[in-house]
């Protein structure tokens, strides 16, 4: 890859990319921190990229390193938790796209990267496959999964109320 072509694949998929990590991590710091990792490796292994294939590996190296930040933050969330001013508490949400939200986070990474990249970003079965390092039957058994998940916890009644 080329730095003119290393720098189409910025302009093409910076946009992408930062919108799939943000809809995981919905965090807008810690999502632009991931997407810039992820270019800073591109541009690192660039002479061993093809051009044809560098969406589908920005985008797994992107993932894999939201994946990373993910069990970073849950171990420091974790060890929180267990302070003792640690308080739970319940949200009681009646607008459509804030139970969506909702139903969202009760995804683990996996189903919740399936569905973004999915539903929100149009992949084919077969591009999620690669960047996600999963067989295209894996990513839609998983993806049925993830989304009968959501279907059960969008129609209780106490989440709609």
């Amino acid at each position: 890859m080329t730095e003119k072509e290393y720098n189409a694949c910025v302009d093409l998929y910076a946009d992408n990319v930062y919108r799939f990590i943000v809809k995981n991590l919905r965090h807008e710091e810690d999502a632009r921190d991931v997407v810039q990792s992820a270019f800073e490796k591109l541009w690192r292994h660039r002479a061993d990229v093809d051009p044809e294939k560098s969406k589908s590996y920005l985008f797994t190296i992107a993932y894999n390193q939201m994946i990373d930040h993910i069990r970073k933050v849950k171990r420091i969330h974790l060890k929180d938790e267990f302070s003792e001013d640690a308080r739970v508490s319940h949200h009681n949400f009646n607008n459509t796209k804030a139970i969506l939200q909702e139903a969202l986070t009760k995804l683990n990474e996996t189903q919740r990267s399936l569905v973004m990249l999915k539903d929100y970003e149009g992949y084919s079965y077969e591009e999620i496959g690669k960047i996600m390092n999963l067989s295209s039957s894996q990513v839609k058994v998983y993806l049925h999964r993830a989304r009968l998940q959501l279907k059960e916890y969008i129609v209780k009644v106490e989440n709609v109320i």
